[in-house]
């Protein structure tokens, strides 16, 4: 009996990440994986009365992009909550923005703007003062998080979160204060995070259905960006499994439209031992399915261990009870054969971790264990070696863009001409793969990471590498594709538009192979593809766009037209507002622009249904 397609495109310039056969016209979808690619002929034969083809028109067409680090579980839950300055061209513009929503956010709610941008790719090279941001929001909470370095606080968020002349500074970190001893609203990292991430916690959380609604929005924006996969690292104030009910719940109702593998970050100090060896006995390693599996562990493996990456301060010292602490963790996982991750930016810790990695090897082989570093930017040659001895790996990310002018301030042009060597890596067998680690430093826009890696341009335009540490458009393009199905376990599955992988992929605004280099950045997808099944769709493809749920509550950035911010015709896009209509509890304006509000509902009970609770 002939295969007949559910999904066929065709008249295409499809790069398939096949070196066997890199490029065709063409390919066909059934049961969710490719069954040909070829040239027209080649799909059209599985052609039937209900298969739906697409005509390309001749555009460039890749593998769906994969994400080998970003904290989607943790975004997806707060993202409609969250205005996104990624990508605006000026202060002028995010500061037009902020006023904007701060007008139509209702109380208590803050207005955030968390991470994803550098004050250095604005035109005036600076962030927002204390000053602007209480001019702007004299009564409404603001919270702006800039890189894992400092957050800003306007007066009625210090007033919402407790900070005052009493509240001591945490180890690590530094609330500043006036000379009159009143805090200003600077937090600042130094160099632990803690502190930043303690104060955003502050703020009201989402309802659960929410929750789920947000998750969507942000899984639809990564899709519009050609995102097909994630590795989930976890992340701090994450709990398993509480934090991780939203994206279960909607992969059991189907509507995951990212595949996503996670890992398992360890939550406590000093509990760590206790966390991996409750979760390796309880949860099986690569549990679920294409769509959501157990990823293994990290990117937090002991606190001992965490070496902050905040390049406006020194590089701290790991306490000497790393390697105790280390070792007992990674002896669990390893006799479990579960696979790890571990946050290391600075070649002194990799040193460290390298040493307790060789030392459980002897005891415990770590042959076909999927173990590999994040982040990595000073790592030395010699420990490149050991890693490749171990069959380990390093995820890269793109943080040098946004945080390399002050590493070079720190330690000299020279230093940062391999932040990380990704070319040495790749010559000396290290397995490789490319990511963000956003939301909270990095975007979450893959167009972006593949600039950086091509180009070696920071956000505001400083070349950071020589011309030995760029990679080709290929390259890069293969370290976010076909090699990052390493770090899941799933080479050979997914990452190439190639006969019996599953089917992902994305159509493109425009030939990330041919567009000058400052154009890279502007691209993203029209036509998106996971499973076979068409998750988003835009321009000549929008007919076929499934489309989702207005972002919950009605006043969320995201109704708005908050995300990844690309070009002149999105930026105008975006300004267009919906219809404001008064709330039927609250008598605002500047309430749902759906009809939600009902004073004798469930949230009307609480408040009402714009969510002013």
């Amino acid at each position: 009996m002939t295969t007949v397609a559910e999904l066929i495109v065709h008249n295409a310039e499809i790069a398939t990440g096949d070196r066997g056969r890199p490029r065709a016209q063409a390919f066909a979808v059934a049961g969710g994986r490719f069954v040909a690619v070829g040239d027209d002929a080649d799909a059209m034969a599985f052609a039937g009365p209900g298969t739906r083809i697409v005509d390309a028109a001749r555009r460039r067409v890749i593998p769906g992009l994969i994400d080998s680090h970003l904290h989607v579980i943790r975004g997806g839950l707060n993202y409609n909550l969250e205005l996104r300055w990624d990508g605006l061209p000026s202060l002028a513009d995010a500061m037009r923005l902020l006023r904007e929503q701060v007008a139509r956010t209702l109380a208590p709610q803050w207005v955030r703007v968390v991470g994803g941008f550098s004050e250095h790719q604005f035109a005036e090279k600076r962030l927002p003062t204390l000053a602007e941001l209480n001019a702007v929001a004299p009564d409404t909470p603001v919270f702006i998080l800039h890189l894992y370095d400092r957050a800003l606080l306007n007066g009625a968020a210090l007033r919402a979160a407790g900070y005052t002349r009493d509240t001591p500074d945490p180890p690590g970190g530094e609330i500043v204060k006036d000379a009159n001893g009143e805090p200003t609203g600077l937090l600042l990292a130094r160099p632990n995070a803690l502190l930043l991430y303690s104060a955003l916690a502050k703020g009201p959380k989402l309802p659960y259905d929410y929750q789920v609604n947000s998750t969507r929005h942000f899984m639809r924006e990564l899709n519009r960006l050609g995102v097909t996969g994630v590795i989930d690292a976890g992340g701090g104030f994450q709990n398993y499994p509480d934090d991780y009910k939203v994206i279960a719940d909607l992969h059991a109702a189907g509507e995951l439209t990212v595949r996503i593998a996670y890992n398992l970050f360890t939550q406590k100090p000093k509990e760590e031992v206790a966390d991996f060896t409750r979760w390796t006995a309880n949860n099986r390693y690569g549990q679920g399915d294409d769509y959501y599996r157990l990823n293994g562990a990290g990117e937090m493996l002991v606190f001992s261990a965490a070496d902050f990456e905040d390049f406006r301060q020194p590089r701290p010292e790991m306490p000497a009870s790393m390697e105790t602490e280390l070792d007992a963790v990674v002896r669990v996982l390893a006799s479990q054969r579960w696979p790890w991750r571990m946050h290391a930016t600075y070649d002194e810790t990799i040193t460290r971790a390298l040493d307790v990695f060789e030392k459980v090897n002897k005891d415990i082989p770590l042959d076909g264990i999927r173990w590999f570093f994040d982040h990595a930017e000073t790592v030395s040659d010699r420990n490149l070696e050991r890693i490749a001895r171990l069959g380990g790996g390093v995820a890269v990310q793109h943080r040098m863009a946004y945080q390399g002018e002050y590493f070079v301030e720190r330690y000299g042009a020279k230093a940062a001409e391999r932040t990380p060597p990704v070319k040495r890596m790749l010559e000396l067998g290290v397995k490789v793969g490319a990511g963000t680690d956003a939301t909270r430093v990095a975007s979450y826009d893959p167009w972006n990471a593949l600039y950086w890696l091509a180009t070696g341009r920071t956000l505001g335009g400083l070349a950071l590498y020589p011309a030995a540490n760029l990679l080709s458009r290929d390259d890069a393009l293969d370290l976010y594709t076909r090699a990052n199905a390493w770090f899941s376990n799933e080479d050979g599955a997914k990452g190439q538009i190639k006969i019996g992988q599953l089917a992902d992929c994305a159509v493109l605004s425009a030939d990330y192979f041919s567009v000058p280099e400052d154009e890279i950045r502007g691209i993203v997808s029209v036509l998106t593809v996971v499973g076979g099944r068409i998750v988003y769709a835009d321009d000549a493809y929008r007919p076929l766009d499934p489309g989702v749920p207005p972002a919950m509550p009605d006043w969320s950035p995201v109704n708005f037209g908050s995300r990844y911010w690309k070009n002149d015709a999105a930026r105008a896009a975006m300004r267009t507002l919906p219809a404001a209509r008064a709330c039927g509890v609250h008598a605002r304006t500047q309430a749902p622009a759906t009809n939600l509000a009902d004073a004798n509902g469930f949230w009307g009970a609480l408040g009402c249904s714009c969510w002013a609770f």
